[in-house]
C-alpha cells in the first residue's frame, strides 16, 4: 500500500475505534442504570433491538446516499447521529426518550459503517481489500474491548458519567473527520459493491432471493449465532447483578477480557485451524463448543465459573464469525457483494430478535435466555452436520461420474 492509502486507512480506523468504543463505554453500567429508573430485562433487550432494527431498516437508504453524496459526508453524519444519540441518553431518564435515542444511534450506525467499508473499497485494489477491511475490523474489535473497560471505571464516580464521556468522545470523532478526512475517489470503487448498493431491489426482496442461493444455510447460521450471542450479551449484566451481585467494574472486566480473547484468536488462531480442518469442519466443531458453553452457563454457581463459561462462548463465536464470512464468500461465486450484504442483513435480524426475546424471557425466568440459546445452537449443529453429509455425498457422486 502507498503512504496515502495507509494514512486514509489509519483515519478510518481511528473513526471506527472511537465510534465503537464510545458506544461500548455504556455497556457495563446499563444494567445498573436501568434498575435505577425501575426498568428490567425487557428494557435491556429493547435498547439493543431498537438500535439494530433502525440500523437494519435504514441501511439500504444509507448505502445509496453513500454512492450519491460521497463516503466522507456519510461518515460525518453517521458519527453526528451517534453523538446526538448519546447526548439525549445522558440528558433524560424517561424510557421512551431513551428508546428514541437508540433509533437515532441506529440510523447513525447505518450511515457510518457501510460508508467506511465502501471508502476502503474506493482506495484499495482487489488484492489489497482484504487487508484494508481487516484493519478497520481490528479497530472495531479493539473498540469493543477498550470501551466497556473505560465505562466500568467511570461508573465509580457517577452512574451517568459514562454517557457524557461517550457523547464527548463521539463528538471529537465528528470534528476529527470534518478537519482531517478527505473524500475518496468513487470512480475506483468495486463495481460489484457499487451494483449491490445501487440496486432498486428492496432489502426484503433481497432476503427472499437469498433463500435460494448455495450459501443460504451459512446465512441462517449467521442469524442464529447473532441471535444467541446478542441475547446472551443483552442480559449478561442483569444476570451477573441478580445472581452474583456483580458491580459495574466486574461486568466491565468480563467484557474486556472476553473481547481481548476474541481479538487474539482472530489474529493468530483462525487462519491456522481453517487451513488444517477446513471451514465446515471448524464450523461444526465450534458450534458444538458454543453449545457446550451455553449448557455450562446453566450450572455456573459463581462469578468466576460464569466468567470461564463466557470465555468459552466468546472464544467459539470469535472463530465462527470469520469462518462464516470466508465460507459465504467462497460459495458466492461471482456475487460476493450481494452475499456479504445479505450476511450483514441476516446478522442484523438476529441482533434485533435476540435481545428482544431474551429480555422477555429474562423477566419470566433468568435462565430462559440461556436455554433458548442452547436449543438454537443444538438445532443449528444438527442441520449443519446434515448439510455437510449431503455436500460430501454430492461431491462423491460427482467424482464417480
Amino acid at each position: 500500500m502507498s503512504k496515502d492509502q495507509r494514512k486514509k486507512i489509519l483515519i478510518l480506523m481511528i473513526n471506527m475505534f472511537i465510534a465503537i468504543a464510545s458506544f461500548g463505554i455504556i455497556i457495563p453500567i446499563l444494567p445498573s442504570y436501568l434498575v435505577s429508573i425501575n426498568q428490567g430485562g425487557m428494557a435491556a433487550g429493547l435498547m439493543i433491538a431498537i438500535f439494530a432494527a433502525a440500523q437494519f431498516l435504514f441501511s439500504p437508504i444509507a448505502g445509496k446516499w453513500a454512492d450519491q453524496y460521497g463516503r466522507r459526508i456519510m461518515i460525518i453524519w453517521g458519527l453526528a447521529g451517534l453523538t446526538l444519540s448519546m447526548f439525549i441518553f445522558y440528558a433524560s431518564d424517561f424510557i421512551w426518550v431513551l428508546y428514541f435515542s437508540r433509533v437515532i444511534g441506529g440510523i447513525g450506525a447505518a450511515m457510518l459503517v457501510p460508508a467506511i467499508f465502501a471508502y476502503i473499497a474506493d482506495i484499495t485494489t482487489f488484492d489489497q481489500r482484504a487487508k484494508g477491511t481487516s484493519l478497520v475490523s481490528a479497530a472495531m474489535s479493539l473498540g469493543i474491548v477498550i470501551g466497556p473497560g473505560i465505562g466500568g471505571f467511570l461508573a465509580d464516580y457517577s452512574l451517568k458519567l459514562p454517557f457524557l464521556v461517550s457523547a464527548l468522545v463521539s463528538l471529537a470523532a465528528v470534528l476529527f473527520s470534518v478537519f482531517v478526512l478527505k473524500d475518496s475517489d468513487a470512480e475506483k470503487a468495486d463495481p460489484d459493491l457499487a451494483l449491490t448498493m445501487t440496486q432498486s431491489e428492496s432489502m426484503f426482496k433481497k432476503i427472499a432471493r437469498s433463500t435460494s442461493v448455495p450459501y443460504f444455510l451459512p446465512l441462517v447460521i449467521t442469524l442464529v449465532m447473532s441471535f444467541g450471542l446478542l441475547a446472551y450479551e443483552s442480559v449478561l449484566g442483569l444476570y451477573l447483578d441478580n445472581q452474583f451481585n456483580s458491580t459495574a467494574k466486574d461486568i466491565a472486566f468480563m467484557i474486556t477480557a472476553t473481547g481481548t480473547v476474541s481479538v487474539i484468536v482472530q489474529l493468530f488462531v483462525v487462519d491456522r485451524i481453517v487451513s488444517r480442518f477446513g471451514e465446515i469442519g471448524v464450523l461444526i466443531a465450534f458450534l458444538g463448543v458454543a453449545a457446550g458453553g451455553f449448557l455450562a452457563s446453566l450450572f455456573a454457581s459463581s462469578y468466576v465459573m460464569f466468567f470461564g463459561v463466557s470465555l468459552i462462548i466468546f472464544l467459539a463465536t470469535s472463530i465462527l464469525r470469520p469462518v462464516l464470512n470466508t465460507l459465504i464468500s467462497k460459495l458466492a461465486e461471482g456475487e460476493v457483494g450481494f452475499a456479504m450484504g445479505m450476511n450483514n442483513a441476516y446478522m442484523s435480524i438476529g441482533n434485533v430478535m435476540g435481545p428482544l426475546l431474551a429480555g422477555i424471557l429474562f423477566d419470566i425466568n433468568i435462565i430462559f435466555p440461556f436455554i433458548l440459546g442452547l436449543l438454537l445452537l443444538l438445532a443449528t449443529l444438527v442441520i449443519t452436520a446434515g448439510w455437510q453429509r449431503s455436500r460430501s455425498a454430492k461431491q462423491a457422486r460427482a467424482v464417480e461420474q
